[in-house]
């Protein structure tokens, strides 16, 4: 059944699959088959669509989280962390949460994910426009025209539309995906190839490449934001869906979308200096004063408050 919102006015909602990952810290190496290697931890966050939302709202944003959570403690986990965040759940809980099982390793990660598969419905979406909506890439249909789309597409987005992207794509204000997602979902032989195709048929692209930046397209200019150098990379998980949120924070407040995708490649590289995602979100007083050591302008509507 459906959760009532609580929220009175909402800037973004949130409709990407959100999970609870399970995230081992200070791992030695990923095992072969057979091998056992050693954590110092193992923690548990909100995952997927659930960064989303709690680092929208730590940016200042109303957010609101549609997307389905379990009805068992796992949801409950996820729940009760988005209830201290200030973000809104609006959407319906099902049998069972899904969950992924997150592997840092140096500069990348593997994850395990088991997903039940309930998705948000059109309806949960359209109780709380207008608003933004950040989703991924099978849930265009769920967003009314007119509304800004911030789109992140995963490995199971782009094994689903290979070769075959959607023209409903042109209405997203932003795309996000990896550079292998990018090469599956295009069929494309070269990452340049990739974003050329992308780039005729939404107005911002952004590649994400963990520790070296950020590679993609506004209109017809190149886009490429290197690393920060903030620090040593501990965990890269999520940062697309740190990027999405940044760069809805920075676009909602009247930033070009050049600048906002600054802003977010900011905000996902001091993220992964700390294990989890929803560990290294930044609150936007925090993000400003980064961003002011290192000469961005605020965007226009953040700077007049």
């Amino acid at each position: 059944m459906p959760v009532v919102s609580r929220v009175v006015s909402t800037d973004l909602i949130v409709a990407t699959p959100a999970f609870l990952d399970l995230t081992f810290v200070g791992l030695e190496g990923l095992p072969a088959l057979g091998e056992e290697k050693f954590a110092g931890d193992l923690v548990r966050s909100p995952g997927g669509g659930a960064i989303t939302a709690v680092a929208a709202q730590r940016l200042g944003l109303n957010a609101a989280l549609v997307a389905p959570l379990g009805d068992d403690l796992f949801g409950e986990f996820v729940r009760a962390e988005l209830d201290r965040e200030g973000v809104t759940f609006a959407g319906r809980l099902t049998p069972r949460m899904p969950q992924t099982l997150v592997m840092p390793c140096g500069e990348g990660r593997a994850m395990i994910t088991v997903d039940p598969g309930p998705r948000a419905q059109a309806a949960d979406v359209a109780a709380l426009m207008p608003a933004a909506v950040a989703a991924n890439l099978e849930q265009l249909n769920l967003v009314p025209e007119g509304s800004p789309i911030y789109l992140t597409c995963g490995d199971d987005d782009a094994r689903a539309f290979a070769g075959r992207i959607p023209a409903a794509i042109s209405r997203a204000a932003l795309l996000t995906l990896d550079q292998q997602d990018a090469l599956m979902l295009t069929r494309a032989g070269t990452l340049d190839d990739a974003l050329a195709e992308l780039a005729q048929v939404v107005p911002a692209v952004v590649v994400t490449r963990g520790v070296n930046g950020t590679v993609g397209f506004v209109g017809t200019e190149r886009v490429e934001t290197p690393s920060f150098a903030t620090g040593p990379a501990v965990d890269t998980t999520g940062d697309r869906d740190l990027l999405c949120a940044a760069f809805a924070w920075a676009h909602l407040h009247g930033a070009e979308p050049r600048a906002a995708i600054v802003w977010a490649q900011l905000y996902a590289d001091l993220a992964m200096t700390v294990p989890t995602a929803t560990g290294g979100a930044l609150r936007e007083e925090e993000l400003l004063a980064e961003g002011a050591t290192r000469g961005l302008d605020p965007p226009p509507r953040v700077q007049r408050r």
